[in-house]
């Protein structure tokens, strides 16, 4: 299994519990790796075969900074549908980090694996 990612994307969005979080954008950090087989792209090397990066980060920037959910472990769920379905990958791993989000750690936040029904 071959994996395309994409690190340290960091977007702007309404995220938390608290009611102060409700009315402020905050920042949170992803992480992809995402299953892939770049054996044809390789092969022809085209853009038009391979898994577009850049489209899956402009289609993830979109989404988050639209989005208003009170968890990390939600928004974690809607990109990981976002690449199974919308892109079709096979498998995918989401990280989001919330950084600063507790006192005395610099990174918190969720890691998960989903993997396309075959």
């Amino acid at each position: 299994m071959d994996l395309v990612f994409l690190h340290d994307l960091t977007i702007e969005t309404i995220i938390g519990v608290f009611d102060w979080e409700r009315q402020i954008k905050q920042a949170v950090v992803i992480d992809l790796d995402m299953a892939s087989n770049t054996k044809r792209a390789a092969a022809s090397d085209c853009v038009g075969d391979a898994l577009d990066y850049k489209a899956v980060a402009k289609r993830l920037i979109d989404f988050v900074e639209g989005s208003q959910f009170q968890l990390v472990e939600t928004l974690a769920e809607h990109i990981a549908e976002i690449l199974l379905v919308e892109f079709r990958v096979p498998w995918v791993r989401v990280r989001v980090n919330k950084q600063g989000a507790v006192r005395g750690a610099r990174d918190v936040g969720v890691i998960i694996e989903r993997g396309r029904a075959t």
